[in-house]
C-alpha cells in the first residue's frame, strides 16, 4: 500500500520561502499572485495492506518524524 503525506506550514506561521517564490513569480512576470504557502510532498511505500493500520501507523510516523505538528500540519492520503 501507498500513502502520500502533505505537510504544510500552519496558517499563521510565516513562509519565508513561499515568499521568496512569490517574489521571483512575481519578478518573472506572473502578476497577481497575492500568496504562496510552501510545502512537501512525501510518499511512502508500506508493507501494510489493512487501510486503517496503514492510516495510523503513518500518522504516528508523522507525529514523530516526519512534522513538526507545533508549526506544521499534516494530511494523509492512502493510494
Amino acid at each position: 500500500m501507498k500513502a502520500r503525506v502533505t505537510v504544510m506550514l500552519k496558517s499563521g506561521v510565516l513562509d519565508p520561502q513561499g515568499e521568496a517564490i512569490r517574489h521571483a513569480l512575481g519578478s518573472l512576470g506572473f502578476s497577481g499572485v497575492n500568496g504562496v504557502r510552501q510545502g512537501k510532498v512525501i510518499e511512502l511505500d508500506l508493507a501494510e495492506t489493512d487501510a486503517a493500520r496503514a492510516e495510523t501507523a503513518v500518522k504516528a510516523m508523522c507525529e514523530k518524524l516526519l512534522a513538526n505538528t507545533v508549526i506544521e500540519s499534516y494530511r494523509v492520503e492512502l493510494l
